[in-house]
């Protein structure tokens, strides 16, 4: 599993960018905070065909516009990133679809997943003891619930508790649900690329 550069993770971003200003009809978009100019032949490094999960975020003044992702490994970088940008400006059920204003205004990130493994632990202070905050990103599941906090979560979330708390509540389960040891928990780490600097 090769690590993105820099430099590519730029274009990633990029192409999410021309992927929603392209859905929008806006011929030319005009670049966003810090936004590039779309070299075509920056998108034909391999790493981009590797199968990993994505995300991709739009915040407006730093409050979320829209976040959707995808944990599995089933499409590569280059098709999650264009698809999960499309999701996350106009299909993100808790905004309206983006307009070309927010666009304009709108920093763009986008995350590159490695595989969730499953977290072996035996209750709420074990769970605690064994998180990385700031590096993990963290899926909680029950039956049919399931959520997921991207490790970029953390900036809003540092006390681990408060985090396991919110990521319950989002999956629709109890707030305490984590103390009981009876939902299954995977961590995967990330790499993100933003415009904003």
């Amino acid at each position: 599993m090769n690590r993105i550069t820099e430099e590519h993770g730029k274009s990633l971003v990029a192409l999410a960018r021309k992927t929603i200003a392209d859905r929008l009809n806006l011929a030319e978009e005009a670049p966003g905070r810090g936004g590039a100019a779309l070299p075509e032949s920056s998108l034909n490094a391999p790493e981009f065909q590797e199968k990993r999960g994505t995300f991709v975020t739009l915040k407006i003044s730093g409050q979320l516009r829209g976040c959707m992702g995808c944990l599995s490994t089933t499409e590569t970088i280059l098709e999650g990133v264009q698809r999960n940008a499309v999701n996350a400006a106009f299909n993100d059920p808790r905004f309206p679809a983006l307009t070309p204003d927010e666009l304009a205004r709108a920093d763009i990130e986008a995350s590159i997943l490695t595989e969730p493994h499953v977290l072996e632990y035996t209750g709420g202070d074990d769970l605690v003891a064994k998180l990385r905050p700031h590096i993990d990103g963290v899926i909680l599941q029950k039956g049919h619930s399931r959520a997921t906090f991207l490790p970029q979560v953390w900036e809003q979330l540092p006390k681990t508790a408060d985090f396991l708390t919110h990521l319950c509540r989002k999956a629709g389960l109890p707030g305490d649900a984590w103390l009981s040891g009876e939902l299954e928990v995977s961590t995967y780490q990330v790499q993100y690329f933003h415009e904003h600097k």
